[in-house]
């Protein structure tokens, strides 16, 4: 099963995923995409740690995300936005080359028998990108969450903490 949760930021998504996650299994598998961009991202990321108990595995993954075996797991994966990032920032902003690459990881991932839970960003519901770059990246995130939310059984919508299932 794959269900693709997406949002603002702090709407809680990585909340409803965790709790998603812990209902279908007991060792559940956190797959962690971000970069430390910065200080404030740093504590961030601590803050998301610290939200998960022992029973939780983490993996650090920047990219290749499909290069683990995942069988029988359950996966969250936090966050497809800051993994979009990486690879968008790695390709010098070429959104054709890094949405080919990122459907690819996508596609093979999904592939495995996991119940995989992706966790997403709806950042083009806020205010227009002052810059091109900013543009481009929004549009890819755009593109990327059309695809996973089609390739997903379930999606939910965060709203203020409520999730609002929409397929």
């Amino acid at each position: 099963m794959i269900y693709f949760i997406t949002g603002g930021q702090r709407s809680g998504k990585s909340r409803f995923g965790q709790e998603l996650a812990k209902r279908m299994g007991n060792k559940p598998i956190y797959l962690a995409t971000s970069r430390i961009w910065d200080e404030d991202h740093h504590a961030r990321i601590k803050r998301h740690q610290e939200d998960r108990d022992d029973s939780w595995h983490t993996i650090e993954e920047e990219k290749k995300i499909s290069q683990y075996d995942f069988k029988g797991k359950v996966v969250l994966l936090d966050c497809l936005t800051l993994w979009l990032t990486n690879f968008f920032t790695d390709n010098d902003g070429d959104v054709e080359l890094t949405l080919q690459q990122t459907k690819a990881e996508i596609n093979s991932l999904i592939s495995q028998d996991l119940n995989l839970i992706i966790i997403s960003n709806e950042i083009g519901m806020g205010l227009h990108a002052e810059t091109s770059l900013g543009r481009k990246f929004t549009d890819l995130q755009g593109w990327i969450n059309q695809h996973v939310a089609e390739l997903a059984n379930e999606v939910y919508f965060m709203m203020s903490g409520i999730s609002m299932r929409i397929k």
